[in-house]
């Protein structure tokens, strides 16, 4: 039995609604915990970069068609998340919100951050696969193109 599920959309991968979720959670409990004096700051940052790894893991997966584009944009969501990771020690560690919390939502931006690797690591393989192919017939189905060998 084959356990993969169809991608359609950016919705529909797992690190997205992901992020997405902890997104909200850094938004509703921990930004508005920060002190006024880090307004321009680490309150700034920190909903920026938070927000930002769902919005390039979205934008990314709508230039999936180009070259690297796709893997340039999960790059930058796990630079985000990584970001964001120091951004909740720096909450928990200098004002003291929320330690559970907080750890829990690192644990999330660590798991993030791996999801994000493998998915560029996959995205890889497969765009490399793609490009290995090409149409053989009207019926849509494909053959792999043989590389020239030094043999040939």
């Amino acid at each position: 039995m084959d356990n993969k599920k169809v991608i359609k959309s950016f919705k529909d991968l797992d690190v997205y609604q992901n992020a997405y979720k902890v997104s909200i959670i850094v938004a509703l409990q921990i930004l508005p915990k920060l002190p006024n004096s880090e307004k321009y700051d680490l309150i700034n940052q920190l909903s920026r970069s938070s927000k930002a790894v769902p919005r390039l893991i979205a934008e990314g997966f709508a230039k999936k068609h180009q070259k690297f584009g796709f893997q340039k944009y999960l790059d930058d969501a796990m630079a985000e998340a990584n970001e964001t990771i120091v951004g909740l020690e720096h909450s928990r560690d200098i004002y003291k919100i929320d330690e559970g919390l907080c750890i829990t939502l690192l644990d999330n931006y660590d798991k993030i951050a791996r999801q994000l690797f493998r998915l560029s690591e996959a995205w890889d393989v497969f765009k490399n696969k793609r490009r290995m192919t090409t149409p053989h017939d009207d019926t849509g189905s494909e053959t792999v193109k043989h590389k020239p060998s030094a043999y040939s």
